[in-house]
């Protein structure tokens, strides 16, 4: 594809050809200017391209009507962008309600979406964006984006006007996410490292959207095509490679647990077996709630009503090791609770793993006959 303005000599996109894997998570990385967000546009035809093909699939949606095409493809802009005179459920509801949804369907998947990035739909559906904070307001962005089911979703640095907490939880809500759906992912960044972390592929492009190189996040780290590449990954390649180590890829340790509603004195004895001196409580679907000591558990009631701790420290299968290592020393416990699909336990990471890990890492990196 490429894209010409009037009145400029050189082409905003310039002849960019790609193909993105069906299912993948596809970054576009690149210095300001570069055409990043044009040619991500161009995809949905926000922008119309000068000239060139667009093709989802075998269909060359090039000459489809525009509209009819964005309602199949979701969109997340930083900000989220959500009404301000809408509730939270209305604004979800924008799409199939032009797709002419009826209401019971349409009711059904506000729900179902609310559920899946962790806002609770009897606690947030009828809210206004005013009444969120920035992440919050940011996942129901990214539910909006969902709501028709589209097979594509184009996401324009999405997390860019938040702080870098929030951002780091909604990158791997984002894994999480996709882990579970698989959605075809177009994301427009300029943190290299944000790429790295989300990206199956990364395309760094230069002026114009020219490709200097478009591959796999290791591939890019180990392997710079050239100059440009090698001056855009900069410094710390070797440490950035921990990003690439997900949490799914080493061995989770078990923690004592407790469910809402048990008893704590059989959630006494299970830590106790375990020598621990705390126990995860999980709410009945599983999903961690909080941390609660011993002492807490003598109380008869303790595991009555128990309300979810905001701050909780949890991270994802799909997160990396850097990010656990993160949360680890913000932790009281030493450990870092794991979640899997709609944030089900799944277990907990020790600082011993990352650190294994690391001594791991930094081993393979050593040239061959390398004594440690």
């Amino acid at each position: 594809m490429t894209k010409r303005y009037d009145g400029q000599d050189e082409p905003a996109v310039d002849n960019i050809t790609m193909e993105i894997p069906a299912g993948q998570i596809v970054m576009l990385v690149g210095p300001s200017g570069c055409g990043k967000t044009t040619t991500m546009k161009m995809i949905n035809r926000l922008i119309e391209p000068t000239s060139g093909r667009i093709l989802i699939g075998d269909d060359d949606v090039t000459h489809r009507n525009p509209d009819q095409l964005r309602r199949h493809i979701g969109y997340v802009i930083q900000g989220a962008g959500l009404f301000p005179h809408l509730s939270v459920g209305d604004n979800i509801a924008i799409v199939p309600r032009l797709l002419k949804w009826d209401k019971k369907r349409i009711a059904a998947r506000v729900d179902e979406l609310l559920d899946l990035v962790s806002l609770e739909p009897g606690q947030y559906r009828d809210r206004y964006p005013r009444e969120l904070s920035g992440g919050q307001q940011q996942r129901v962005g990214v539910a909006r984006a969902l709501a028709a089911d589209p097979p594509v979703l184009l996401m324009d640095e999405p997390f860019g006007a938040v702080d870098p907490i929030t951002r780091q939880r909604l990158q791997d809500e984002l894994l999480r996410l996709h882990d579970e759906l698989r959605k075809t992912i177009v994301f427009v960044t300029h943190d290299f490292d944000e790429a790295v972390k989300l990206g199956d592929r990364i395309a760094i492009l230069q002026k114009g959207s020219r490709i200097a190189q478009y591959d796999t996040p290791d591939r890019i780290l180990s392997e710079p095509a050239n100059d440009f590449v090698r001056s855009f990954v900069g410094a710390g390649a070797a440490l950035k490679q921990l990003t690439l180590t997900r949490v799914r890829d080493v061995d989770l340790h078990e923690a004592a647990v407790a469910h809402v509603g048990g008893d704590p004195a059989m959630a006494i004895e299970a830590a106790r077996a375990l020598d621990r001196e705390h126990v995860i409580v999980l709410d009945e679907q599983d999903r961690p709630q909080r941390w609660m000591s011993l002492t807490e558990l003598e109380d008869s009631g303790a595991l009555t009503g128990v309300a979810r701790d905001e701050a909780l420290e949890c991270v994802s299968l799909a997160s990396t090791l850097n990010d656990a290592l993160d949360e680890m020393l913000t932790s009281s416990h030493g450990v870092v609770v794991v979640t899997g699909r709609r944030n089900t336990y799944q277990g907990v990471v020790r600082v011993e793993t990352i650190m294994d890990a690391m001594e791991n890492l930094r081993r393979s990196g050593e040239p061959s006959g390398t004594a440690s």
